[in-house]
């Protein structure tokens, strides 16, 4: 009984043997990988346990952080995690659009919206983020036109970023082949059915995880927003509380740590959204 199951069942094929010892070797590479991940963890919470350490001659100081400090302002500095959000949301959002208009104005043949398109992404990309903030919050008051430091903000990173991400969108928009164009016109489809039906749809799922990585910058870059001293984000906050305590170093500390929590969540996102979008391809 036990040979007639054995016949029975399909023996292992080569190429299943091979992707085994595959999926075994990214297994243990990870492991590896977590674990130094775990080590230099470690290592970096040492380095702020105000530790001293004695070997004979040699006397080895680590940094003392304020604990009460950091425990007493805690939730002050992580209330402007939605401040900081809101801003990479809007401000995406708003990116995405300019920069699929500027995709299609760079890839057009007529010369007003081609010139504008250019004009447009070499004037952002040309001048500092830091610049095009102040600019929205403080230069513009001098023209009757007066924007909070949230609107400001987010009207410049969404104009930065198109700028960048529209070299994004028109890769996406060119690796759409003609062919598949012409079989849409072959069909009946007008410009604009081909556009939405055929082409964007393919150029959004080679756009997706680039802009994933725009988002991850952006919401750190909206930490430049506190610089209008309006708008109470992660930096603003602790800034405030550093500079009226003198404590800068823990609340400096502290905010690192809430963008590099925050970024390792969307970072795995981004890596879920990307294999999902991969399936594809393979």
């Amino acid at each position: 009984m036990a040979s007639t199951t054995n016949q029975g069942e399909a023996p292992t094929s080569q190429a299943e043997l091979l992707y085994q010892a595959q999926l075994r070797k990214e297994r243990l590479f990870r492991t590896h990988v977590g674990a130094s991940w775990a080590v230099l963890f470690f290592i970096l919470i040492f380095l702020f346990s105000g530790q001293n350490i004695q070997l004979g001659s040699f006397k080895f100081e680590t940094i003392q952080l304020d604990t009460e400090f950091i425990l007493k302002n805690l939730t002050f500095i992580a209330e402007g995690l939605g401040q900081t959000l809101l801003i990479s949301v809007l401000s995406i959002a708003f990116a995405i659009s300019l920069a699929l208009l500027a995709a299609l104005g760079r890839l057009s043949t007529f010369p007003p919206i081609y010139a504008i398109s250019t004009f447009y992404v070499s004037l952002i990309r040309g001048t500092p983020l830091y610049l095009q903030i102040f600019f929205f919050f403080l230069a513009l008051p001098q023209l009757g036109i007066i924007l909070s430091g949230t609107f400001a903000g987010v009207m410049a990173l969404g104009l930065n970023y198109g700028a960048y991400m529209s070299e994004t969108f028109r890769a996406g928009l060119s690796s759409v082949g003609k062919g598949q164009r012409e079989a849409a016109m072959a069909l009946g489809m007008t410009p604009g059915q081909t556009m939405r039906r055929v082409i964007l749809p393919q150029a959004l799922r080679f756009a997706i995880p680039p802009m994933g990585n725009d988002f991850i910058s952006m919401t750190k870059d909206s930490a430049l927003v506190s610089a209008t001293g309006f708008v109470h984000e992660l930096m603003w906050r602790a800034t405030k509380v550093g500079r009226a305590q003198f404590n800068n170093l823990e609340a400096l500390i502290m905010a690192a740590m809430f963008y590099w929590v925050l970024t390792l969540i969307l970072t795995y996102f981004q890596g879920k959204l990307e294999a999902r979008l991969s399936k594809g391809d393979r």
